[in-house]
């Protein structure tokens, strides 16, 4: 086993450390961790109790992983932050552990938290999400696939945002935000789709266009959200992406965030509703 170990680093004996990993000054590591293979620790890192790190993560100098959760239900019960492969793990990072016997916090694999954003406890982080710098998520948010959340903003707890959606910087989300969306402000706007990340995850041309149109049933046409979903059920071909956006917004508890107008604006302001065709460039 090839490990490279400051002399300055404090390791639990309990803690498990797989192949070719680094930890380096004034690092602490606490008890029952386990670090995967190939993972790098920066200086003044720390792993509290019962942390999981996966393979060839990278942790930058100051994160405190596995924290005890800010939640005055806590009791001291025993839970965990789990972190899978590949993680990028920048400056000043804090990621809780979770609150309730057994839970955990949970950080899918290939994701990148930048410097000072927080992830607070019982949050469930699915794979290549990215959160910019000092983004702070309150407790039990849920957060899909391939989610990116712009610098400084914050997300209230139970808020769930969903696969391959986009919110700007400095945002103030507290409903939840669907699939496939790009968002910003405060509160937080639809402002339609994500093109630029759909098109980067495979998305045809055809898909694409028809997400725009149900976006547009949804948010832009004045319908109530009952006759939006039967327009777009009557007047789309369904795929698997219309029906996981239509599915998320059923299911939301929140609700969903909405088109906001401005001040003076009509909801069926006649350039802002248009026909679906001619949205879809």
């Amino acid at each position: 086993m090839t490990q490279r170990i400051h002399p300055t680093a404090i390791i639990d004996p309990s803690a498990i450390l797989e192949d070719d990993v680094e930890v380096g000054p004034y690092s602490v590591i606490g008890a029952n961790v386990h670090i995967g293979e190939q993972t790098i620790l920066g200086p003044h890192v720390v792993l509290e109790d019962r942390t999981i790190l996966g393979k060839n993560c990278r942790i930058a100098a100051g994160a405190v992983l596995g924290g005890a959760p800010q939640d005055l239900a806590y009791q001291g019960e025993l839970t965990r932050v789990r972190v899978g492969d590949n993680a990028l793990i920048r400056e000043y990072v804090t990621l809780n552990r979770a609150t309730g016997e057994g839970n955990e916090t949970v950080i899918g694999d290939n994701c990148f938290l930048m410097a000072y954003s927080h992830l607070a406890h019982n949050c469930q982080a699915g794979d290549h999400v990215i959160m910019a710098n000092a983004v702070q998520v309150a407790g039990h948010v849920k957060l899909g696939d391939y989610a990116f959340i712009g610098g400084g903003s914050l997300i209230h707890q139970h808020v769930v945002v969903g696969r391959m959606a986009f919110l700007g910087g400095a945002s103030g989300c507290s409903q939840d935000l669907p699939p496939f969306s790009m968002s910003d402000g405060k509160p937080t706007t639809i402002r339609g789709v994500n093109t630029v990340g759909l098109r980067r995850r495979g998305l045809s041309s055809e898909e694409r266009q028809r997400l725009k149109k149900a976006f547009f049933y949804l948010w832009f046409s004045g319908l109530n959200q009952t006759h939006a979903i039967q327009a777009i059920r009557d007047n789309l071909e369904m795929d698997h992406y219309l029906e996981e956006l239509l599915d998320f917004v059923l299911s939301s508890k929140r609700g969903i965030c909405s088109k906001h107008h401005r001040p003076g604006e009509s909801p069926h302001n006649q350039q802002e509703v248009q026909e679906p065709e001619s949205i879809l460039v």
